[in-house]
């Protein structure tokens, strides 16, 4: 019995040291479970990520540095109004006021006189004026012009017409009328005239022809064209969406009025917006940027005044809220710039200026350059200051890159300041 209970005993003592040790090891739960199960090390050769093809940062390639250098296009061409290039060539128009169109190969230099222009009124600020090629030349083969032409009596007013371009031929064929701005009147001034196609849609300028009733003037008489912008489809009719079709005391294809002698238009390149550059009374010029069913001001707003006396014309454009002020001015006392055409530079030869904006100076016998800001304009340094030219248009030529100048004084028609590598 005794030797039972001492064997009994041992066993007991055995188990509880067994227990004692098993639970030393602490509870198999989640948190601890395997945490002394061996962990598989990487194989280096078989679990490595695989290496990737990383393709090098591309270097910039350094812009090329330029200086403007001016050279001479054509010259004794006579009184060129306005300049276009034939898209996608080195092939230039131009209009000379008198009556002749002519095209100048922009590579060899090379001039020919293009047959078939319309007859016009040269005289005054009349004549052969504007000309914009078709941006679908090389299917239409269509190019639009304005100039002035007289009636019977020997009126004048500002026409719109367009035509084929035979290059072969060196003619222009079938031209059409498309607009006739009237009423004709006795008057030599303020044609406008400029004209640029929009997508469907043409649109022209058309002066005052030099109206000196401030009290009651044509320019705010929206019965008549004189002292506006009109918009027409490509074939001149008027396109059912105007701003003013709805209106009867608005001739339908009036777009904006209240303009005094509009010489410069262009289509922003990056926004589609039309800018427009307009001849003040004595200083007052002005740059706008065109919005259609409104009031440019002329002569309720202005910043110029009369000739001679210095006087007060209407109130300044900021102190009335139903015209639109421009964008930027020459007030009166400044001297004054009376601009002309106009053109964005969208090529690829300075690439400091791309999207600025240059506006031939008459009187002030240069050309202006601008940067575009939001809050407008800021004017730079002028160029060609020193040629003593009076700058009628400017271009650009997107197979050069250069900036292209109608010009008036001495023998030059038509001169370019090209993008030359600095050495």
């Amino acid at each position: 019995m005794k030797r039972s209970v001492i064997i009994l005993a041992s066993i007991v003592v055995l188990f509880l040291v067994g227990l004692t040790a098993y639970m030393m090891q602490g509870p198999m739960d989640d948190e601890n479970a395997g945490i002394d199960e061996p962990v598989d090390e990487p194989d280096p050769e078989i679990d490595a990520e695989p290496e990737r093809d990383v393709d090098p940062e591309p270097e910039e390639e350094p812009v090329e540095e330029v200086e403007p250098v001016l050279e001479t296009v054509a010259e004794d061409l006579g009184q060129i109004w306005a300049i276009d290039f034939l898209p996608g060539t080195s092939n230039l128009l131009a209009n000379e006021n008198a009556g002749v169109m002519f095209l100048i190969d922009t590579e060899t230099l090379e001039v020919d006189e293009i047959a078939g222009a319309p007859e016009v009124a040269a005289g005054g600020q009349g004549g052969l004026l504007d000309l914009e090629v078709s941006p679908d030349f090389d299917e239409d083969r269509l190019v639009y012009l304005t100039y002035s032409a007289a009636n019977e009596a020997g009126e004048t007013t500002t026409h719109l017409a367009r035509a084929a371009l035979d290059l072969e031929e060196q003619r222009i064929n079938d031209l059409e009328v498309l607009y006739v701005a009237e009423p004709f009147l006795n008057s030599t001034s303020h044609y406008g005239s400029r004209v640029v196609v929009k997508g469907d849609y043409l649109y022209m300028t058309i002066g005052d022809r030099g109206d000196k009733n401030f009290e009651n003037h044509v320019a705010q008489d929206t019965t008549n064209v004189l002292g506006t912008t009109i918009r027409l489809l490509l074939d001149g009719t008027i396109p059912e969406d105007n701003p003013f079709v709805d209106d009867a005391d608005v001739l339908d294809e009036i777009y904006t009025y209240g303009h005094r002698n509009s010489q410069g238009m262009a289509i922003h390149p990056e926004t589609g917006e039309i800018w427009q550059s307009e001849h003040g009374e004595q200083d007052g010029d002005e740059i706008n940027i065109i919005y259609g069913g409104n009031n440019y001001g002329w002569p309720l707003a202005t910043y110029g005044c009369t000739y001679g006396t210095g006087q007060d014309i209407g109130v300044l454009p900021e102190d009335r809220d139903d015209t639109i002020n421009p964008v930027y001015y020459w007030e009166c006392g400044s001297g004054g710039f009376p601009p002309a055409g106009m053109s964005f530079y969208d090529a690829d030869g300075f690439t400091d200026w791309q999207g600025n904006l240059f506006v031939g100076g008459l009187a002030s016998q240069y050309l202006a350059h601008f940067r575009v800001t939001d809050n407008g304009l800021e004017e730079l340094d002028p160029l060609l200051a020193d040629e003593g030219w009076r700058v009628r248009d400017v271009t650009v030529g997107q197979h050069d890159g250069a900036i292209y100048v109608a010009v008036e004084g001495g023998s030059t028609s038509i001169a370019r300041i090209v993008p030359a590598p600095v050495e």
